[in-house]
Parts: structure tokens; sequence; C-alpha cells
């Protein structure tokens, strides 16, 4: 059940990119953000990929990271316009200032005085200016100040009265929007990110401060946003690969999903019904997200070489290295014999693809090629 020869030297589980699937999900995103009027500054999170990045905005960004160890590849591999989208500690202001001094613009986000504070002094202590972004809470309540907390305005003044920072704009990201099902939903979700920095920004510039950036994220928002007024760029991340997650909320069709695990048929337990694969908690990670509004997806939803659905098989339990298949009737040992391949359709494609070192792309069906992520922090 596989289209790879057996002589591809492709071993099990492998982390499959569709790049046919991928091109036609960025190139929808751009024209969104265009039709949208602002810019597209992706969040690499999820791909950590040169060769993505590459194909989302071409060289140089804007680009968005979550790891130092990100943005550090990114820059050796000539983006300059980065994001930083993790709140910053003065520990790290050492490899900030190495990026700094090599000319990469990295932008970096803090969400109360004292951060803003110790980003300062540190950045000070390198010699070095920071360019930094208020963190605001959008209604996610993970990270942030509310846009009408008194501490918004002194934050801006600490960035200002410091010799290491500049106050760069607003950020947020509406991570609830995960937990939105339906566009409708999504929607109101993506009024009020947009409304929040808008009224954040907007008490920065009244009070005399600049902000040019005004950032809103995530892919659900990016989606389905119909009115961004005020907003001058957002930073969507999993939309280049989709997932079942994303699915199950309604922001895509699974024929839209890029991202694979590939797993091969290692067991057949007959007294109880179940086949088991070489993917296993590891390999597909233990989220279970999108169970929330597809009951009985397990861990991955198992398909064939072509990504059609083998209804109903599901991977319903995981060990470190096993995946657990239940079978409703004795056929499918026969259609899937030990040695036969699957595909695995992942819950969340950022934790799933964490755990490889890079994607074996296909193009036409066929192996086309290897691209490497930057992993680690």
């Amino acid at each position: 059940m596989s289209v790879f020869d057996k002589d591809s030297g492709l071993d099990t589980p492998a982390l499959l990119l569709d790049r046919d699937r991928l091109e036609r999900n960025l190139d929808a995103m751009r024209a969104r953000m265009a039709a949208l009027g602002v810019t597209l500054r992706p969040h690499l999170k999820t791909a950590k990929s040169v060769d993505v990045a590459r194909l989302a905005v071409g060289d140089g960004g804007p680009i968005t990271v979550s790891t130092l160890r990100e943005a550090e590849g990114f820059a050796e591999n000539g983006f300059r316009d980065i994001l930083y989208a993790v709140g910053m500690t003065p520990t790290k202001l050492p490899r900030v200032a190495r990026l700094l001094r090599q000319g990469v613009d990295l932008k970096m986000i803090v969400d109360t005085p004292e951060a803003a504070d110790a980003v300062g002094r540190a950045a000070s202590a390198e010699g070095v200016v920071c360019a930094v972004l208020i963190e605001i809470d959008s209604g996610g309540a993970r990270a942030g100040v509310l846009p009408q907390d008194d501490r918004l305005l002194e934050i801006a003044r600490r960035l200002a009265g410091n010799a290491g920072t500049s106050l760069a704009g607003v950020m947020t990201h509406a991570g609830h929007s995960y937990q939105a099902h339906g566009r409708e939903a999504i929607e109101a979700v993506a009024r009020d990110e947009a409304a929040a920095v808008a009224e954040a920004a907007g008490r920065l510039r009244e009070a005399g401060f600049p902000c040019p950036i005004v950032s809103t994220g995530s892919t659900p928002t990016a989606v389905v946003a119909r009115d961004v007024e005020g907003v001058t760029e957002m930073r969507p991340g999993v939309y280049m690969f989709f997932d079942l997650d994303q699915v199950g909320i309604g922001v895509c069709g699974i024929d839209d999903i890029a991202l694979s695990v590939l797993a091969s048929v290692v067991g057949h337990n007959r007294q109880v019904g179940q086949i088991l694969i070489d993917a296993g908690g590891l390999a597909l990670s233990k989220d279970t997200s999108a169970g929330a509004v597809m009951p009985g997806v397990g861990y991955g939803l198992l398909c064939s070489d072509d990504l059609v659905p083998l209804d109903p098989l599901v991977v319903a339990d995981v060990h470190q290295e096993h995946g657990i298949v239940p079978v409703p009737d004795e056929g499918w040992f026969d259609r899937l014999p030990i040695g036969a391949q699957v595909r695995v359709l992942p819950n969340h494609a950022c934790m799933t693809a964490a755990a490889y070192d890079g994607y074996h792309i296909l193009q036409g069906g066929r192996l086309a090629g290897f691209w490497s992520r930057i992993n680690g922090w």
C-alpha cells in the first residue's frame, strides 16, 4: 500500500510533507493577507524549515520564530526581519546581541514593566538597542497585558526611557481561537483580537509613543478574519501544513493537510482485534486535541499511501514506539499485512513534526528530496 520503492531507503516512522498541498496552502494565505491589506509574517515554529520559509515569504523575511535557535538558523540563511514571539529574559540577551551585531532586525516581546527594565539593562550592558513589542492579552489569558491596563503605558515608558530598548509596537496571539468551533465563533475571536491590539496601539499613540507594528496571530483568525482595521501584520503558522485539529474546528478540509507520518505495520494481534504500527507516542506526539471536536480520532487518522482515509481506522492508543489500531474485522489483517505502510494524519502538526530532523518531500506523489528542520532552543 505504498508508492515508495522498496529500495528508496526510507525508514519508518518518517515525516512526509506534500509539497503540492503545502504550496496551495501558502498561496491561499498570501492571497488572503493581500486582500486584507496586511503584511504576512508567518510563524515558523510549526515548520522550522528554511525551505518552507523561502516558499512562504521569499528570502529575508518577515518571519516569526519561537526559539532563539530558530532565529539563529534562519539568520544564517539570510533572513533578517525576525520577531521572536516568546517573552524575553536577560539571560538570552548575549545571543540576541550577536544577531543584532550581524545586522539581523530581531524584535522581541515583553508584557510587564519589570521585564522591560530587565531587558533594557541587559541590552545596555551588551551595547545594543532592542526593538520591543508589548504583548497584549486579547482573550487567551496566557500572557500579555490587557489593552485597558495602565501597565501598558508604564511598559511603554520603561522601554522609551532605557537606552537599551525602543518601542516597536504591540502584538497578540489569539490562542483561544483553537477552542472556538466553527467559522462564526472564530470570526468573533478574530474581531476581539484585532480590536484589542488596535485599542492598545491607540492608547500608546495618544500618549505620544510610537506604535508602527500592530501584529496579530493564529491560523484560525487569519483564515476567517473579515475586519482587521488597525492591524499591520498577521502571524499564522500551522496553515502551512494544517492538521486534524484545524479540520475539526472548521478552518480547513482534510484534503488541505500537507503533513503526515509514514508508518509500517509491525504486528497483528488477532485475539484482541488490533494492528500495531511503528509510530507511537514519540513519532505522533500524545496530542489528542482534535478529539474535542472529532470524537474517536485518537492520536491520528490512518490513510493509504495517497492519503485516502482508511475508515474507520485510527491510532486509538500509543506506547513509546507502538501505535495501536483497532480493526472492526479480520479482513484488515489481509489488507494491511506485516510490512505494509500507512500514513497517519496528525492531531497537531507542530507537536508531531517536533520529533523529526526534517521532512521527506513528496511532489506529484513521489519522493522529491529532504528538507531539514531547525530544532532545539
